[in-house]
């Protein structure tokens, strides 16, 4: 019986988990927090298309990853009023699959494609016709029997989002009218979201506590809401009412986590080059190679920061560790 109860328990925490998840995801662009020029914008385009009666213009968003674009695409479908399927584009093998979501769609409807960067070539083609003319041909049938088939489409909006977007074909990127790159978040709006976020976990915060917080999640609003969690466990077993600035400071203190945002990892990659290769200018293959990790990997999670905060540069012969970084680690620069 005891064990019925802890298993109960069990998943009851486990759903409430999951409800506070959903939760940290705002419903409108009132409630969404940074990116406040592109939420300006958004505005203007939204109230003009619901005027119009018409559907949203497509849009492409950009930018390293835990910033917010799925959130925003969903934010943009509630504030239109429409439903918004969604996928990936590792998900979208062949015409039939982009077909299939197509025809789920209700005029006006968004369908958001995360990864967009990363669809097979044959399903970007069928896109193009689909985004400008709202239709695709298709082909029905096999062998003699085969025979094209024109399939008209209701109006509607594609959102892609991508880390990538110098991996998009021209054509693709040319048939978004609207093209914004999220940015990263400054101390203040991250302070305000992991304020927010404590508030749904129910574990209050305090607000240098909160700020300490923020200003270690690297301008990204994904590492914040992790790192809470992480600190909000500290906080927990101590058994304080509200998680303070020692206790965060302890809890990134045993994750590796310093006071610029570096883990563990974006020490390594900055030591390996200073001790390997004085620094660079090395090849990113080659960086990847010594700290065991793949190249889009670095690329896409930890060299945007490190040029953000300007301890890695790009050069037209590799990458090289600056001044700034080899302060932050203590390490003398070399004088040659």
């Amino acid at each position: 019986m005891a064990e019925e109860r802890d298993l109960m328990d069990q998943h009851t925490n486990d759903a409430s988990e999951a409800l506070a998840e959903l939760s940290l995801r705002p419903q409108r662009l009132a409630e969404y927090i940074g990116q406040q020029a592109i939420k300006d914008k958004l505005t203007v385009y939204i109230q003009a298309a619901k005027s119009r009666e018409e559907a949203l213009d497509h849009v492409l968003l950009y930018g390293p990853p835990g910033l917010g674009k799925t959130t925003l695409a969903m934010v943009i479908a509630h504030e239109l009023g429409v439903q918004i399927k969604t996928t990936s584009g590792p998900a979208i093998e062949k015409p039939g699959d982009l077909v299939a979501l197509l025809n789920e769609l209700q005029p006006g409807d968004v369908l958001f494609i995360d990864e967009i960067h990363r669809l097979p070539k044959v399903v970007e083609e069928m896109l193009y016709s689909a985004m400008e003319d709202f239709y695709v041909d298709i082909v029905i049938g096999e062998g003699p029997t085969a025979h094209p088939v024109h399939f008209p489409l209701p109006p509607f909006t594609l959102i892609g989002a991508t880390t990538r977007a110098g991996s998009l074909s021209a054509p693709l990127r040319d048939r978004f009218g609207i093209v914004e790159r999220m940015q990263y978040y400054t101390p203040a709006e991250l302070t305000a979201i992991v304020t927010r976020s404590a508030k749904i976990f129910q574990a209050p915060i305090e607000t240098d506590g909160a700020h300490e917080l923020a200003l270690r999640s690297r301008g990204t609003p994904r590492i914040a809401n992790r790192l809470l969690k992480r600190v909000r466990d500290f906080s927990q077993v101590a058994g304080h009412a509200a998680i303070n600035l020692p206790t965060v400071q302890m809890a990134l203190s045993l994750l590796q986590v310093d006071d610029q945002g570096l883990d563990e990892i974006d020490r390594k990659l900055l030591t390996t080059m200073i001790e390997l290769y004085h620094g660079g200018p090395v090849g990113l293959k080659t960086i990847a190679a010594n700290i065991g990790e793949e190249t889009t990997t670095i690329e896409e999670m930890y060299e945007p920061y490190l040029m953000q905060i300007g301890f890695l540069s790009r050069t037209p012969r590799g990458r090289q560790v600056t001044l700034a970084a080899y302060e932050h680690l203590g390490i003398p620069m070399p004088t040659e």
